[in-house]
């Protein structure tokens, strides 16, 4: 899965690198050397995919990520150094979708891309699951889209997966590392990502998010989707 790459990163040599290995993998690469700069390219035509460093002069990674949110769906793998936690965190809740720790192998990142485009168009890694509905929450599985009492829900690549595998697994409860291997397609990984992808999706589709019903807690193991029919 190929597709139109935004690289946004103030280090000539990163940008460069990532540049090489994304057009190696058929991928077509713009890129950006600060925030204000990836907006506007982003205004202009709307990139499939944005890799974005968190660290970036005058505006930050984590604004420009708040403003891409707020006007667009298309998913984002952010750049974070190793020590950087609390803006990861930030980050996943402001609605990026994975993310690569500096120092990083670019093999690695360049299959996270290919992995989030993949699920961003829709490509299934199995059998077409068609529509999913639970008392007027509704996924189009094929065409990746959400409403929720007729109303359109605004998700995120990793968030519509996440609800995806939970809708179609009702009343199984599901660990931290397990939701990782399966959703994310991380061995290993911080499990902070899970917690915060739940927290936006309780934020979304539950009438109460403190007292949730649908994607339910199950202490001492992780989560559990019981719905409400």
């Amino acid at each position: 899965m190929t597709g139109r790459v935004l690289v946004v990163d103030d280090d000539e040599t990163v940008r460069d690198v990532v540049r090489r290995y994304l057009e190696r993998d058929g991928h077509e690469v713009v890129v950006a050397g600060d925030g204000e700069s990836a907006l506007q390219l982003v205004a202009k035509q709307v990139p499939d995919l944005i890799v974005l460093d968190l660290m970036l002069p005058g505006i930050d990674g984590l604004e420009v990520c708040r403003r891409l949110r707020q006007r667009y769906s298309v998913p984002i793998v952010m750049l974070t150094a190793l020590g950087e936690e609390e803006d990861r965190v930030v980050g996943l809740q402001l609605g990026a979708d994975d993310y690569v720790t500096k120092p990083f192998s670019p093999r690695e990142l360049a299959l996270r891309v290919g992995s989030v485009l993949r699920r961003a168009k829709g490509v299934p890694a199995g059998p077409a699951m068609g529509v999913l509905e639970d008392a007027g929450l509704r996924l189009d599985t094929a065409a990746r889209s959400a409403t929720l009492n007729g109303a359109p829900l605004a998700l995120t690549t990793r968030e519509f997966d996440l609800l995806m595998f939970f809708m179609v697994s009702p009343g199984q409860a599901f660990s931290r590392p397990q939701l990782l291997e399966r959703v994310w397609g991380w061995d290993f990984g911080d499990q902070s990502t899970v917690t915060v992808h739940v927290r936006r999706l309780r934020e979304k589709i539950e009438e109460d998010p403190a007292n949730p019903k649908r994607i339910v807690t199950v202490w001492g193991v992780g989560y559990r989707f019981d719905g409400m029919r």
